[in-house]
């Protein structure tokens, strides 16, 4: 089979129905809806914001889309400042997943992707337009993460003997 082309004039309605969707906890579908603007326009930042949104909704689902196929669009988006806010998103969202699972060493795992994304955070800050104060609140609620749960902590590391002798 193959797919049916959307026409440059629905674009428009077509990205208020991805919105709709991820509202609806409906992501498949809007990621969906996005890679069919995104071929009719390569370029459109908003298809592209909202389909890294869509594939980190889906993290830890069925789907089980990755950290990876949300990064793999980064470079597409035209601003440092949206590289770098993004891609603490996906980081932060991937925390989540740990946070949810809660097994052995998820907390571990949790500790490092909320590190990685107030890394990324802190890089978007002075990249940030006048008045967008979106990744110091994104890293804000890093911490706030970390300090409200006490399994998301730094892996202990343990010696391990070498056997030399």
């Amino acid at each position: 089979m193959e797919l049916k082309r959307l026409s440059p004039e629905a674009v428009p309605a077509a990205l208020a129905k991805v919105e709709r969707y991820r509202l609806l906890n409906e992501p498949w579908l809007a990621e969906s809806i996005c890679l069919d603007i995104l071929e009719v326009e390569p370029d459109q930042q908003e298809a592209l914001v909202n389909l890294i949104l869509a594939r980190t909704d889906q993290f830890g689902g069925q789907r089980g889309a990755t950290p990876a196929e949300a990064r793999e669009l980064l470079p597409r988006l035209k601003g440092e400042y949206e590289r770098a806010y993004y891609a603490g998103i996906i980081c932060e969202r991937q925390a989540g997943v740990h946070l949810q699972r809660n097994g052995p060493g998820d907390g571990a795992l949790a500790y490092d992707w909320l590190r990685q994304a107030m890394a990324w955070y802190e890089t978007a800050e002075p990249l940030r337009p006048g008045g967008n104060d979106s990744a110091i609140l994104r890293w804000n609620t890093c911490v706030r993460t970390i300090q409200r749960h006490p399994q998301v902590r730094p892996a202990e590391h343990t010696a391990v003997p070498l056997g030399l002798e």
